[in-house]
This record gives structure tokens, C-alpha cells and sequence, in this order.
């Protein structure tokens, strides 16, 4: 079984969501979907497909304008939370810190934290790629987690830009998170890639070992794009 999870980010509509889930719930597949989709459209429930949020309150409650707590996204049936997304990170200066306190929240509250972790450009170019994979993961897991996580590697000069790392570079990244995990007592932690991902590369880029699925962006919004690669991997 692979995790196929789409990140609908600020794209959508409940009745793009109705017609996706129709078309979802007919694909014959063994493989675990999920829909990540803006918090107005979560409340959904389906027999086959799991629903999340792309983001959560580092806080519990409170007087926090704007938030939506952890608490909240399970009392609309919110099984999967994205943390940490590279969007975040870029836009919204998410430190490796604030990734924690948030999946902190969200374990708290019965979420899976899909835990995303990757490397800039100018990272890469500074050769910096594994220092940065090992230190997301090892400071953006939190430290007392004895439950179900996701991490999600994201090569952040990769994302929206129709790039894909190179087999090697994706199976390297994917390596060293598995060991990370297994040196933090997280051994078998599901590990997705995500970036640039499509009907077209998707199965050679699931049989990469230590890939256990996919987190798929642009491509998850479409059901003629996104069946594709649910359907990619048996």
C-alpha cells in the first residue's frame, strides 16, 4: 500500500470537492487516499478516502484571531494535518520549531502530522541538502511522539517549478530520513515525496526505495490527473 496525498493549497471548491470525492470513491485501488483541502471544505466523510487540513494552530485555544486549532479540524473530520508545508516555510517564516509545537498540537488531538522537510535552492547549491533533510526531521518530529506520523520530503526548488530531482537524489533524501527515524525510534514512519509529481513519473517514483507514497500538488485537483497516479502503483 502506498499514501497518495493530494494538497489542494488555496484551490477549490465544495462542489469541485462532491464531483472529486464521486470519482475518487469508483477507482479500484489498495492504496491510502488522501484529500488535503482548504478548512472550509472539511466536514466531508467517505468509506474510502481520509480527509485533511494543510495547516494548524501551534496554539490549543484562545484569543488567536484567525487560527484554527487542532481541536477543531478533528471536530470537523480532519483525520490528516500538513505541517510544515515548504509554502509555509517560505511565505510564513516556519521554523523547524514551530513545525514541532504545531504536530505537538495535533497528535494531542488524535491528527496524523503529514511532516514536510526539504532543502532551497541555494541550499542545495551550497551542498547542504542532508544537513538540512536531517535537522528538519529530527527537530520538527516531536520528541515524545509514540503514534502515527508522516514525513513528506519536499525539495523546495523543485515545487511548482516542474522540476524533479533525479532518481539518486530522491533515493538518497529518502535514506537518510529512513535512518534518521530509525535512530529516533520511528522505524517503518511512512516517508512521501512531493514535488512536481504526475500520472507520468509517479510509479517510477514510487518504486524508489524508502518512498511510500506521494504528496501531490497541482495534479491533485483534477480527477483526470490524479487517478492516474492513485492507479500508477498497485
Amino acid at each position: 500500500m502506498k499514501f497518495i496525498a493530494g494538497n489542494w493549497k488555496m484551490n477549490g471548491s465544495r462542489s469541485l470537492l462532491d464531483d472529486m470525492v464521486k470519482d475518487l470513491e469508483a477507482v479500484d485501488t489498495e492504496n491510502k487516499i488522501i484529500l488535503c483541502v482548504p478548512f472550509t471544505m472539511l466536514g466531508k466523510t467517505s468509506d474510502k478516502i481520509a480527509f485533511g487540513a494543510q495547516d494548524v494552530s501551534a496554539q490549543a485555544k484562545g484569543a488567536f484571531t484567525g487560527e484554527i486549532s487542532a481541536g477543531m479540524l478533528a471536530d470537523a473530520n480532519a483525520k490528516y494535518v500538513i505541517i510544515g508545508h515548504s509554502e509555509r516555510r517560505q511565505y510564513h517564516g516556519e521554523t523547524n520549531n514551530i513545525v514541532r509545537n504545531k504536530a505537538t498540537q495535533a497528535l494531542a488531538n488524535g491528527l496524523i502530522p503529514i511532516i514536510c522537510v526539504g532543502e532551497t535552492m541555494e541550499e542545495k547549491q551550497a551542498g547542504k541538502t542532508m544537513a538540512v533533510i536531517e535537522s528538519g526531521v529530527r527537530e520538527s518530529v516531536p520528541s515524545d511522539v509514540n503514534t502515527d506520523i508522516i514525513i513528506a520530503y519536499e525539495p523546495r526548488w523543485a515545487i511548482g517549478a516542474g522540476l524533479t530531482p533525479t532518481d539518486v537524489e530522491i533515493a538518497d533524501a529518502h535514506a537518510l530520513i529512513a535512518k534518521t527515524l530509525e535512530d529516533m525510534g520511528l522505524a517503518g514512519t511512512p516517508v512521501l515525496y512531493g514535488a512536481s509529481v504526475k500520472g507520468s513519473n509517479a510509479a517510477d517514483i514510487m518504486s524508489i526505495p524508502n518512498v511510500d507514497g506521494v504528496l501531490v500538488g497541482g495534479a491533485s485537483l483534477k480527477s483526470d490527473d490524479f487517478i492516474p497516479i492513485i492507479t500508477s502503483v498497485k
